[in-house]
Parts: C-alpha cells; sequence; structure tokens
C-alpha cells in the first residue's frame, strides 16, 4: 500500500520561499506519476503541479508557472515543490498524489494522496 507524506510547509513572507517534500512508502514510486494540489481556506483543491514517473515531463498550472517547480528523485522516493516568489494567494494546505504511471490536472485521477502541509503566505 502506497503512503505519502509531505513536509517542509510553514509561514513564510510574500516573495520568500519553501520547498515541499513528498516521500512515498514504497521502493517503486518511480511507477507512479505525482501531483501537487492545494486547498485554500474556503475554496475548491486545485491543480498547481504534476511530473510524469520518469520524471520526464511536468506540467503547471498558470498560476504558478515560473515560480514553482517539481522535481523528483526516484532514488530518495520522493518528489518536490520549490516554491518561488511566493505570493498570499499561494495560503493553501497543499496536497501531494499519486497515481501508477498515468497523471494529469485532474485530481480523480489520483489513486492515493497525502495528508497535506500547510503553507502560509503572509503580505
Amino acid at each position: 500500500q502506497l503512503r505519502l507524506v509531505e513536509s517542509g510547509g510553514g509561514l513564510v513572507q510574500a516573495g520568500g520561499s519553501l520547498r515541499l517534500s513528498c516521500t512515498a512508502s514504497i521502493r517503486t514510486f518511480s511507477n507512479y506519476a505525482t501531483a501537487w494540489f492545494r486547498q485554500g481556506p474556503g475554496k475548491e483543491r486545485e491543480f498547481v503541479a504534476s511530473i510524469s514517473w520518469r520524471g520526464a515531463s511536468t506540467y503547471y498550472a498558470d498560476s504558478v508557472k515560473g515560480r514553482f517547480t517539481i522535481s523528483r528523485d526516484n532514488a530518495k522516493n520522493t518528489v518536490y515543490l520549490s516554491m518561488n516568489s511566493l505570493k498570499p494567494e499561494d495560503t493553501a494546505v497543499y496536497y501531494c498524489a499519486a497515481n501508477q504511471y498515468y497523471g494529469d490536472s485532474n485530481r480523480n485521477t489520483y489513486s492515493y494522496w497525502g495528508q497535506g502541509t500547510q503553507v502560509t503566505v503572509s503580505s
């Protein structure tokens, strides 16, 4: 059973940076496409970024393009989300999600989810 654990969230000032990590419980995590979603206060959960199972392809929401970078280190069973130039509107709980081989921007695609990590950006 795949389990995902997010870490790296916290409080940061606008313009600052954070790096989130999503660590998987199984060695075959390299077979899973992985994505980050977020849910702000009173908002629907929305897609942030995704990375293919081999790491060759990445995709970003327009709202984070150019500021966030998704990457993976399959040797460490970990996917990262590097966030720069953070804005108050980036404040949300960030969730890691995974699905075997296939991933896209639709949250219903993903079978496995982490518990989330809070990111708060102060103005």
